[in-house]
């Protein structure tokens, strides 16, 4: 071929890329190129729509399977069958000592539920327009749902407890819908517990534009991570749940096409994440160590402190009108006469506890032993037991109601409309049975109420997994190699700087005297030399 041929061939497959600028088509503003679909054009979604079933009912005329697909996942069922402990879990049926339970209180725990409606115990899983595509895949942040709305949002602007909730326009947040976000998903998550940074510590609404130094992953001006970048989706089924994490993950890192561990760390920095250096010793460490553990030195660092404590016992008490006494300090309420005393802390150091990734719950109808705190649930994992690993946690007290006749734990009717919540009456007596009644009814237990209650300490174990530092943050050698370090207490692993061996002593000893006889050694050397100096003098 001649250089002149060459040169022709050169220029044509060059051609397309010579278009004048201002001769290649425009994309409308509006654009978003991260979808094939603009649902701006769907004649389904022009509205009006007048309840979140409606559009619900025209998503599914494209998505004909996706409520199917939600109708799986954990997000709708709030029903979680424990391989490992073989435990019914889920919201439905594990207790929290934050709200107890959701027994009898639907209305106001499913405003956090992918659907609409669910407003007692007779709600209908089946039923596809009952899912709530828009409060996944909202992108105008105007979508809201009602606290009290059994998962739907206010079809009016309606007042609540000193806010205003103002009505979304449903056609036109239809028009707009996305990919999930941490905008999306925190509208729930971060609010957990009953309000911003309540429940985890480690998920707040300070993850919604982080810096660098709380979270190195969701930096939006670094990698800038949605949740679903690691808690990815696949049919609407996420990946990871914290009622079985992997603590230990053996996959490796991610490829497509093969099985993973996700969300697990290892999925992306792979078991062996730290430069080698003297005797490998930070990846020896990432055996037994999670990588939480370092690299999460402290939570609730956002600006935003976390609730610590929350004592029911003391709830109940009225001013002169009737209305719940609230009091503050430093800008946060300690006292609520709704739910009680609380405490709350700021950059909150986790503690520490072996953990295989699986835990055991006390349920409704499990014997407690009320003389010391009762743990709603505890971490499994013992030292040197294959996928168990040292685990950071934030440990939440708690002062909840138990039955001091069956010694178990007992779940109150909270919210409603009837004299027997607790929220309307202010009658434990009352809201307890309501609530254990409902209890029995929907399967979530066989025990029964004596009528006989009391209040006893709880302990609740959160798995610490957000708010990553970036490495130059993560914990120095020295904050565990103490005696006063974060492990001080830590059962089944020797720590050198914590730790004495038995015969460490003696190491010791020949360690003086291997020095004083080099000592020796030297200061003989120095005086035979000086006195051969003399000879020759």
């Amino acid at each position: 071929m001649s250089i002149r041929s060459g040169l022709l061939i050169l220029s044509l497959v060059l051609l397309p890329l010579q278009i004048p600028a201002d001769e290649i088509p425009a994309l409308p503003a509006e654009t978003s190129l991260s979808s094939t679909a603009d649902h701006r054009k769907f004649e389904q979604l022009a509205g009006p729509f007048h309840s979140g079933p409606e559009v619900t009912r025209a998503c599914l005329e494209c998505h004909t399977e996706a409520a199917l697909q939600v109708h799986r996942s954990i997000h709708w069922t709030w029903r979680f069958e424990q391989p490992e402990t073989g435990q019914t879990l889920g919201k439905r049926f594990a207790l929290n000592n934050l709200c107890q339970g959701i027994a009898g209180s639907y209305e106001r725990c499913s405003s956090c539920h992918v659907g609409y409606g669910w407003e007692d115990e007779h709600f209908d899983f089946t039923a596809e327009d009952r899912v709530d595509c828009l409060v996944c895949h909202d992108t105008t942040g105007t979508y809201v749902k009602f606290p009290t709305g059994a998962g739907h949002p206010p079809y009016e602007d309606t007042p609540f407890r000193g806010r205003l909730f103002k009505a979304p326009d449903l056609a036109h947040v239809a028009r707009h819908v996305g990919r999930s976000s941490r905008e999306t998903c925190g509208t729930c998550h971060f609010e957990g517990g009953g309000g911003d940074a309540v429940k985890h510590g480690d998920l707040d609404s300070s993850l919604l534009a982080p810096p660098r130094h709380v979270d190195v992953h969701m930096d939006p001006d670094g990698l800038n991570f949605s949740c679903a970048t690691c808690h990815e989706f696949s049919g609407h089924i996420q990946q990871g749940s914290r009622y079985q994490l992997k603590a230990a993950p053996e996959a490796g890192v991610a490829v497509p096409g093969r099985e993973s561990d996700r969300p697990a760390c290892q999925s992306c920095h792979g078991a062996a994440p730290h430069d080698t250096g003297i005797h490998n010793k930070l990846n020896q460490h990432a055996e037994f160590i999670a990588c939480q553990t370092c690299h999460v030195p402290a939570i609730a660092r956002g600006g935003l402190p976390t609730k610590t404590l929350w004592d029911w016992s003391v709830a109940g008490r009225r001013d002169e009108q009737g209305r719940p006494v609230v009091e503050m300090e430093d800008g946060l309420v300690v006292y609520d006469g709704m739910k009680g005393a609380f405490q709350w802390e700021e950059n909150l150091v986790p503690e520490y506890r072996w953990f295989d990734g699986n835990m055991h719950y006390t349920l409704l109808g499990d014997p407690i032993d009320p003389s010391a705190p009762v743990p709603v649930n505890r971490p499994l994992g013992e030292p040197g037991q294959p996928g168990a690993r040292i685990w950071p946690f934030k440990i939440m007290a708690g002062r909840q109601p138990y039955d001091t006749h069956y010694n178990t734990l007992l779940v109150a009717h909270l919210f409603g409309r009837d004299e027997n919540a607790f929220w309307r009456g202010y009658d434990w007596d009352a809201a307890l049975a309501s609530g254990m009644a409902t209890a029995r009814r929907t399967g979530q237990t066989e025990a029964g109420f004596s009528g006989e209650y009391g209040f006893v300490d709880t302990r609740m174990y959160w798995p610490v997994n957000h708010m990553v530092a970036p490495r130059e943050d993560a914990l120095s050698c020295e904050s565990c190699h103490g005696v006063d370090g974060r492990l001080a207490d830590l059962p089944g692993v020797y720590i050198p700087g914590r730790d004495r061996h038995p015969w460490e002593p003696f190491g010791w000893l020949a360690v003086w005297l291997t020095l004083l006889s080099v000592v020796a050694h030297g200061l003989g050397r120095y005086l035979i030399h000086r006195r051969r100096m003399r000879g020759a003098a």
